[in-house]
């Protein structure tokens, strides 16, 4: 199972990284707070100090169009904000 999926690069989550030394990442949704401690630590080669995660569930999304109103649904995932000890950082643009 792969518990790292993408990183968050949004203007808020740079932001926590810059004050609070903060990072988001999208995991896998049946991964646990130890495994993506591990992962992070492994992959990065950093210490990290806390972990939170958040279940986000899927919403109902509908358009209007010429043939009429088409529906469906955004995909559930689950996030996971790293705190990092202090001195340490991620850098996700030095691989660009």
């Amino acid at each position: 199972m792969n518990i790292l999926i993408k990183p968050i690069i949004t203007e808020k989550m740079t932001h926590l990284g810059e004050t609070l030394n903060r990072y988001g990442f999208i995991v896998h949704k049946e991964a646990n707070k130890l495994q993506i401690k591990e992962a992070v630590e492994k992959l990065y080669g950093v210490d990290v100090r806390e972990v939170n995660t958040m279940r986000y569930s899927g919403k109902a999304k509908s358009r209007f169009t010429k043939t009429g109103v088409i529906g469906g649904r955004t995909k559930a995932y689950k996030k996971a904000i790293i705190t990092l000890a202090e001195g340490e950082t991620i850098d996700f643009y030095s691989n660009i």
